[in-house]
């Protein structure tokens, strides 16, 4: 008997019209619909009026359940794979069934469709020819800040998401390892209460100090490569210019030329006060 094929189905981030033909005609025609949330799901399915055997799988029974739906796609079942919202597969388990499939020499097909990462890159203003996508960054804040250090030279433009309760930990580390760099916040993509920030990092704490309700994707603009000046060479002042066009503020750049030229932060500080 031939292998089943297992379908890739994006669904609306927050839209429930931004869903195409193909996705519906192939969530009408499966044998099985693996959902990362049914009681999600289930509302799209019956706003389309869609009826088909619906089970879980997500982060918390995905190897268990994995091999079910494996052995059901080698039984000759066709299976479609949705997320809660946004492409199956982009921070979430969907990655691990693909993988699995396409070891087993399962057929996988990835319809197009919503994805909230790009859809908030567009939104940004940032320039999109290049660009690095890096999800949720760990929770725990050394690992998160030492993620932050790895991407502080990265000059592409940077796309993350965040949960609301964990927001304002993520834009604190973000402005001590990367400096006050412009940002762009979007939440509740396609919504009715849709809306995007532009600004600094230290802009978007004030505005998202209380307000926090949502999902959030993050994208920050790209670091500046950095000039091939013998630093110490160069007068103090402009020293201190040089870290400010990298994105630091005044105090941190006072800091950082303190620490490169091992003297007193004060005697730093005399020569940027007009800056």
């Amino acid at each position: 008997m031939a292998n089943g094929t297992l379908y890739i189905c994006p669904t609306p981030i927050g839209n429930l019209e931004d869903i195409t033909i193909r996705t519906l005609n192939v969530l009408n025609k499966v044998d099985l619909i693996a959902a990362e949330d049914t009681r999600h799901t289930i509302k799209l399915l019956n706003h389309y009026e869609i009826k088909k055997p619906l089970t879980s799988y997500h982060e918390h029974n995905k190897w268990e359940k994995g091999k079910f739906l494996l052995e059901k796609l080698e039984a000759g079942e066709n299976i479609a794979l949705v997320s809660d919202a946004g492409m199956p597969g982009i921070s979430d388990p969907g990655e691990d069934l693909i993988r699995e499939a396409i070891l087993k020499k399962i057929e996988v097909i990835v319809l197009p469709g919503s994805t909230a990462s790009i859809t908030a890159l567009l939104l940004s203003g940032f320039p999109t020819g290049k660009f690095v996508f890096e999800g949720f960054l760990p929770s725990n804040k050394k690992d998160r800040k030492k993620e932050l250090e790895r991407l502080k030279n990265e000059e592409r433009t940077i796309i993350l998401y965040e949960a609301p309760h964990r927001l304002m930990d993520l834009l604190k580390d973000m402005c001590e390892v990367l400096g006050n760099r412009r940002i762009s916040i979007s939440r509740e993509l396609t919504k009715i209460h849709e809306e995007t920030f532009r600004g600094t990092i230290e802009e978007g704490i004030e505005k998202y100090r209380e307000n926090r309700k949502g999902e959030f994707v993050i994208v920050v603009e790209g670091g500046k490569a950095e000039k091939e000046v013998p630093l110490l060479d160069i007068p103090i002042k402009e020293h201190i210019k040089l870290y400010m066009e990298n994105g630091f503020s005044k105090k941190e750049a006072i800091k950082k030329v303190s620490k490169d030229r091992d003297i007193p932060k004060n005697q730093v500080y005399k020569e940027s006060i007009d800056l």
